[in-house]
């Protein structure tokens, strides 16, 4: 599994000790708009690819109006057109809320579309409040949904597959494109999570495992910890492999990466607190009256971000990939605006001496 074509295992760039990689949460600041932020996302998977980061995924949320990334098919398509080599992929799309031959067709056609280029990551929270859940899953009992991920995991598993068993009410019933047409490749499955669940069935299930330590600082260790312990070989791999997603923001300053970490913790507490909305500006957060409840909560919340300077960042990311013994980092640069956030993935890929290229047109 040591191939550097190997759909799972990247080789890291430059001084790198793991694969780096990008997850984009297509967020929108105050004074603009979703157009923006996409395009944004465009010009940062063109960075991406040509800077040797390994993926490039997106993920799905809902009834936020900060973030734009409500349908990851349909952004992954259009990065896809705009992209030749790079991995792209969902971080991730989130089973309970599809019937899972919707989701086994949408990446098989984006399977189609870049062949060999798309990974499926798939998670069992809504991506969004209890009310939107409902709302997009038709029942009035998402949680009901959500405790079937098991059996939708083996569902979607057997559409891809194209192999339910004669006598199964699906056994006529194909996703395509996939192998009904013919050999194919298709997608490999990804579990993520911020719990010891997904961390348990991926291990059980021998599949690649990503954790959300961006937002579930404290349940790193434990789940990968479970996952290590619960994992059995598999025909997709014979060796744990661990993805931890990680907001990391760099800037030429320490004080300017402050500023803009603040506007993503603002945010965030927001969101907590049931008042999503656009990303603040650097000034908006800084002029925030916080009261001592939510300075506590930000403060918290700050101290997993490695932010500051490009060599800085990079300290901060050795020591996680140390501590924790990933795989794979993938960062999350939460900030207002699209350059700022460009340009922090670009100075981290400094940091590690990345080889630098031409941005392909697509």
């Amino acid at each position: 599994m040591s191939d550097v074509r190997d759909p799972i295992r990247g080789t890291a760039r430059g001084t790198a000790p793991v694969p780096l990689s990008v997850l984009d949460l297509a967020t929108v600041g105050s004074g603009s708009t979703a157009h923006d932020s996409l395009r944004t996302s465009v010009e940062l998977a063109q960075l991406a690819e040509s800077r040797g980061f390994h993926r490039h995924w997106v993920a799905e949320h809902h009834s936020m109006p900060g973030v734009a990334s409500s349908s990851p098919a349909v952004i992954l398509a259009h990065l896809a057109a705009h992209t030749r080599r790079i991995r792209l992929g969902s971080g991730g799309v989130m089973l309970p809320n599809h019937a899972p031959l919707a989701i086994a067709e949408q990446f098989g056609t984006l399977e189609a579309l870049a062949p060999g280029r798309i990974d499926l990551g798939l998670g069992r929270a809504p991506g969004t409040d209890g009310r939107t859940a409902a709302a997009l899953r038709g029942t009035a009992r998402p949680d009901a949904e959500a405790a079937e991920f098991p059996r939708q995991l083996a569902e979607l598993t057997r559409f891809l597959d194209d192999d339910f068993p004669d006598g199964h009410p699906y056994a006529r019933v194909h996703a395509v494109p996939g192998p009904v047409q013919g050999p194919t490749a298709r997608p490999p499955l990804w579990l993520l999570g911020s719990s010891g669940f997904s961390a348990r069935l991926a291990g059980e299930l021998g599949l690649p495992f990503a954790y959300a330590h961006h937002f579930s600082a404290a349940g790193t260790l434990p789940a990968l910890r479970l996952y290590r312990e619960s994992f059995r070989p598999s025909a997709v791999l014979d060796a744990p492999y661990t993805v931890i997603g990680v907001s990391a923001l760099a800037a030429e300053d320490a004080a300017e990466a402050r500023a803009q970490v603040l506007t993503g913790a603002l945010s965030m507490l927001r969101l907590r607190t049931g008042r999503p909305g656009l990303i603040p500006t650097p000034e908006e957060a800084a002029g925030y009256p916080f009261t001592a409840a939510e300075r506590e909560f930000v403060d918290g919340w700050l101290a997993n971000v490695v932010h500051g300077t490009p060599e800085e960042v990079r300290a901060g990311l050795d020591a996680l990939a140390a501590r924790t013994g990933a795989d794979e980092l993938m960062l999350t640069a939460n900030a207002h605006g699209g350059a700022a956030r460009l340009r922090s993935y670009a100075l981290v890929a400094d940091a590690y001496g990345m080889p630098e290229g031409e941005i392909p047109l697509g």
